[in-house]
């Protein structure tokens, strides 16, 4: 079972890199919306001319032209966060495999005579992939295609040879055995696809039948997953995959709600979005439920401590609020108060599922400026998005009312509750990369809090969380990482992830250097 979560963490961590350059491409797409459908003309005058609506309508076009490329990015995403080492050497595999894989698809549907005409792509769930005629796997090919090619990777791309056959050592051995399964794959894939795609929908099906209750269990598993790095295996299916529904934009088959929300949102036919964007509405309860429990938290710490509780909880909360990033506030109270946390996830499922009950169908994933972003500009007939603040304030005043009560009935120890009444030890000053020096005393403080640079087989990161493969995770001094800033250690077999927030980037840095250079890129 070890096994299969430290798996299933890696694999999730791997999503990080294609999950993290999709928002970015958003904001263009929500960018030159603003501009571009003049909704907000009536506002800004300036807006009403042609030549601006056009620019937007460039920008909007251009970013939106991702969306039916998605498996390609997750292609050459995935192997750069499995990798180990030599991430541009797996990027290039897992191009290159791609490329291979859904051609060889395309052959084998050729020879058996089973390519449709154009016109009837759509209704036999084929579709054109970079200009090749293929089965309609969306996402899943990309995803397919990154994990067999960072396994590949990390298990050959050491193998050496010798004489005359060194030049087919490392990454290039790892191409020799990537193409030819590739084609293997392709050719399996044009057999058994519509197997597996009759399960994906009937899966969907099932799941859309639960109605609103459905989005009470996707908002609960995507919250209760969060201690253990597993909640992007929740979230990334509904967003990218047909189980977060299937439409038709613009004569366009659109698969999952991120993507249907971003090609209904630059259509200017589109009256009104679909429900299906009620699965990205996970902001909901990072924007205004963890600001509730913030107060909450606030409001009932002892009087002589509450300077330390407001100094823990309201940079947290802005956090939260403006950006999307939850862990910092809810690791102030997961391992305190650990019935919180659980009544969190039920909270947060219940507020998407009130957002489904309303007919909100704003676009929510992050935090305000996302949110403020992406809705305005559509008005607030197609999005509903006045109603999202509505049911925020109500989970703000539920959070806030439930939070409080279960803190003073319980006594829980959340920040400012604490027992004793020695000072808190300051987080240690973070240095920025360009000040850092190579045995800066940050990085040399959390190598000897994680056992060692000789415990420490790997060091990744992601958006707030330091990531590493340890040889002993027993030998982790957790008390000494709180002294450097850490809010949390989670650990699972021999993967321990150490919870930072924001500034994980310039942590990872200074570990690195202490490390001397030897670890691997962030994801």
């Amino acid at each position: 079972m070890k096994q299969v979560v430290n798996g299933l963490q890696l694999f999730g961590k791997s999503l990080f890199a294609p999950i993290l350059i999709l928002p970015i491409i958003g904001l263009f797409i929500a960018f030159g919306n603003v501009f571009g459908n003049g909704n907000l003309a009536q506002y800004v005058p300036l807006l009403e001319n042609p030549i601006i609506q056009n620019i937007g309508k460039f920008i909007s076009s251009s970013a939106v032209s991702i969306l039916q490329n998605l498996a390609l990015i997750f292609a050459v995403g995935i192997p750069i966060g499995l990798a180990k080492k030599d991430k541009g050497y797996a990027a290039l595999t897992g191009l290159v495999t791609f490329v291979i894989f859904i051609n060889a698809m395309h052959q084998v549907l050729n020879l058996s005579e089973r390519l449709v005409p154009a016109e009837e792509m759509q209704i036999s769930g084929q579709a054109m992939v970079l200009n090749v005629q293929v089965l309609e796997m969306g996402v899943f090919a990309g995803i397919l295609i990154g994990a067999l090619v960072g396994v590949l990777h990390n298990k050959y791309c050491d193998t050496e040879f010798k004489g005359v056959f060194s030049i087919y050592s490392g990454h290039r051995f790892v191409a020799i055995l990537a193409i030819p399964s590739a084609m293997v794959l392709g050719a399996l894939a044009a057999e058994f696809w519509p197997i597996v795609q009759n399960g994906i929908t009937a899966l969907a099906n099932g799941i859309r039948s639960l109605g609103d209750f459905g989005f009470l269990i996707y908002g609960f598993l995507e919250r209760i997953l969060i201690p253990t790095g597993l909640h992007h295996l929740v979230y990334t299916p509904f967003l990218y995959t047909e189980l977060g529904g299937t439409t038709t934009v613009a004569g366009e088959v659109v698969h999952g709600a991120r993507n249907i929300y971003f090609a209904e949102m630059a259509d200017p036919s589109v009256a009104v979005l679909s429900s299906t964007v009620n699965w990205d509405a996970r902001g909901l309860a990072k924007m205004f439920g963890l600001i509730g429990a913030a107060l909450a938290m606030y409001v009932t710490a002892d009087k002589n401590k509450k300077a330390m509780a407001k100094a823990i909880l309201l940079p947290a909360a802005v956090t939260s609020f403006l950006l999307g990033v939850t862990e910092p506030i809810e690791f102030a109270f997961l391992f305190t108060a650990p019935i919180l946390f659980f009544i969190h996830a039920v909270l947060a499922g219940t507020g998407m599922m009130l957002l489904n009950v309303f007919g909100v169908h704003a676009i929510g994933a992050n935090g305000v400026i996302d949110f403020l972003l992406y809705n305005l500009p559509l008005g607030t007939e197609k999005s509903n998005w006045p109603m999202f603040i509505v049911v925020g304030l109500i989970m703000f005043a539920a959070y806030f009312i439930i939070f409080r009560f279960l803190i003073l009935k319980l006594n829980l120890k959340t920040p400012g509750r604490e027992e004793g009444t020695e000072e808190t030890v300051q987080p240690a000053e973070v240095q920025t990369k360009g000040n850092a020096a190579a045995g800066s005393p940050l990085g040399e403080t959390i190598v000897t809090a994680l056992g060692g640079s000789g415990n420490i087989e790997n060091v990744d990161n992601c958006y707030t969380r330091l990531r590493l493969v340890l040889k002993d995770p027993n030998a982790v001094d957790e008390q000494l990482l709180k002294e450097t800033g850490s809010k949390g250690v989670i650990k699972s077999g021999n993967n321990v992830q150490v919870v930072y927030g924001l500034n994980v980037k310039s942590v990872r840095d200074q570990v690195d250097q202490k490390l001397g250079g030897l670890n691997y890129e962030n994801v």
